[in-house]
């Protein structure tokens, strides 16, 4: 009994102690397996964050890129020429037009030329001197030293009109005259009841009768660069006292305005009430205006023909 009780039998606290480092190397190799796993998630995760770190610059490039591109096509792309206008067909009705042309004459009146008489004789004068001015200042616009103080003056008048555009072209130059020249009559000055001067002969006196002025800024729009089918020198009958009166009158945006003597402000055309139209004289010669029906039933005025009776200027 004692032999095997001594060696066959052991102790249960013996047996648990033998059994202890199995147990530790288990527990172990499971900790290992874990973290093993653990790390090779982790690993995972890492991997897939850097794939997505690479893709995603790329995406907000590729989203970048389209909207310049969008930006770019509304800005930068050339616009689209408009359609040309196609022209039109001879089986289509043509649709007239509403639009009024511009009138060639002040007034709105028709014209017919005058061939011969007074007036015609006095215009033809009045371009022959003018003419002969002309040269006076082109020689002036080379040497100045050697230009007439009426020449110079005329010469700052026309710089000054050219130095604006459209009404305050025609305006300047209408304020210009009328400060430039005296009201006198021809017969206080020079002794005759009707004489027409250039623009330098004026100028050089200082004085003059309204034609004198009509005429000095007929020329200086002219000079100024009005074209000559929108310059005229105009002729009426005064009614309120039957005497004539000369004015300047240049076409503005398709409106026919008055430079007259007794105003520093432009007038229209129809603004001119009580007043019969007589002739307009242009680059083409002298002509008559046809009476329109309204004047025709105002008061009879007398009045002779252009050949048989002179002009009779007072302002």
């Amino acid at each position: 009994m004692a032999v095997f009780a001594s060696s066959e039998i052991k102790e249960p606290g013996e047996r648990s102690s033998a059994q202890r480092p199995c147990r530790q190397g288990r527990l172990m190799l499971i900790k290992f397996l874990h973290g093993l796993a653990v790390l090779l998630a982790l690993l995972g995760i890492v991997l897939l964050d850097r794939a997505f770190a690479q893709s995603a610059p790329n995406a907000g490039t590729e989203e970048i890129a389209t909207f310049a591109s969008r930006f770019s096509a509304l800005t930068d792309a050339p616009q689209p020429a408009p359609p040309l206008p196609q022209p039109a067909t001879t089986s289509e009705p043509q649709e007239h037009s509403t639009q009024m042309p511009m009138p060639a004459q002040p007034f709105a009146l028709n014209a017919t030329p005058v061939t011969d008489g007074e007036v015609l004789d006095k215009w033809n004068a009045l371009v022959a001197d003018v003419r002969s001015e002309s040269e006076i200042l082109a020689r002036c616009r080379t040497d100045a030293a050697h230009c007439p103080a009426a020449a110079k003056k005329f010469l700052d008048v026309i710089a000054d009109g050219r130095a604006h555009d459209g009404r305050a072209r025609v305006g300047v130059i209408n304020r210009d005259i009328n400060m430039a020249i005296r009201p006198t009559s021809d017969l206080a000055q020079w002794g005759v009841t009707d004489r027409w001067s250039a623009p330098l002969a004026t100028l050089a006196s200082g004085r003059g009768d309204c034609e004198d002025y009509a005429i000095a800024k007929y020329v200086a729009l002219r000079e100024a660069g009005l074209s000559e089918s929108d310059v005229r020198l105009v002729i009426v009958r005064d009614l309120a006292n039957g005497i004539d009166h000369a004015v300047a009158a240049a076409r503005i945006d398709e409106t026919w305005v008055m430079l007259d003597n007794r105003r520093l402000v432009l007038v229209e055309d129809n603004a001119m009430a009580r007043a019969v139209r007589l002739f307009v004289f242009d680059d083409t010669g002298v002509k008559r205006f046809t009476t329109s029906v309204a004047e025709a039933e105002r008061p009879p005025v007398p009045a002779q023909t252009a050949a048989a009776t002179p002009l009779s200027f007072r302002h």
